[in-house]
């Protein structure tokens, strides 16, 4: 059986994950909200994206994983929007966040970054 990107059930990779999103919090390095990342994509700047799988209509996102493949950005999903915006510091759930690398937190964004990668291409 092999790993998809688009599934929100990898806990291996979500720990890790919320390491990294918590670590960024601390250094002011996350974009949050649709708008806010769409921004964030279309100056050109790098970072690893994460969406919620919950997230309904995903209409709402839909168009975001096609500006990071056009851009050669990771993005990986996860389950629940509301552990999305806790771990991003929000008391409300979020359903897309941009983690942007930092020196102060680079070995765990580095950790990170190979496990999205690592993931097969979306179907």
């Amino acid at each position: 059986m092999t790993k998809i990107k688009a599934d929100p059930n990898r806990p291996e990779a979500q720990t890790e994950l919320y390491k990294c999103i918590k670590k960024a919090i601390k250094q002011k390095q996350i974009q949050h909200g649709v708008k806010e990342v769409q921004k964030f994509i279309d100056k050109g700047k790098k970072g690893i994206m994460v969406l919620a799988g919950d997230t309904l209509p995903v209409e709402v996102y839909c168009h975001l994983p096609v500006m990071c493949e056009d851009r050669n950005l990771p993005y990986i999903y996860i389950p629940s929007k509301t552990n999305l915006g806790a771990a991003a510091g929000s008391k409300r759930p979020t359903c897309v966040i941009m983690v942007k690398p930092h020196e102060e937190y680079q070995e765990a964004y580095d950790e990170c970054l190979e496990e999205v990668q690592a993931l097969p291409p979306p179907m």
